[in-house]
């Protein structure tokens, strides 16, 4: 593990502080570790989401509303599986 330096405004270092508690944080480091897990996984849901809406009608067959269901289905199935949500 390496360790890196941040700079952050007073303000900013005080919110966290009370966060720590109402969140059951031991450490700043703990909850700053979690925010840049929880902003990754939010940046790669937009890729994913970005990615879906590009193929958006691009299909020229006919589907079922019952193709479309399932579709959807597995689509969330892969999603919940590689971010780890249940």
């Amino acid at each position: 593990m390496q360790a890196i330096t941040v700079k952050m405004e007073d303000g900013l270092l005080e919110e966290i502080d009370r966060k720590l508690e109402d969140n059951r944080y031991s450490t700043r480091t703990e909850f700053i570790r979690d925010a840049i897990r929880e902003k990754l996984s939010e940046l790669e849901k937009e890729q994913v989401l970005k990615a879906l809406s590009m193929l958006k009608g691009s299909s020229k067959r006919k589907t079922s509303d019952a193709q479309l269901h399932a579709a959807r289905d597995k689509a969330f199935e892969i999603l919940e599986k590689k971010l780890s949500i249940k």
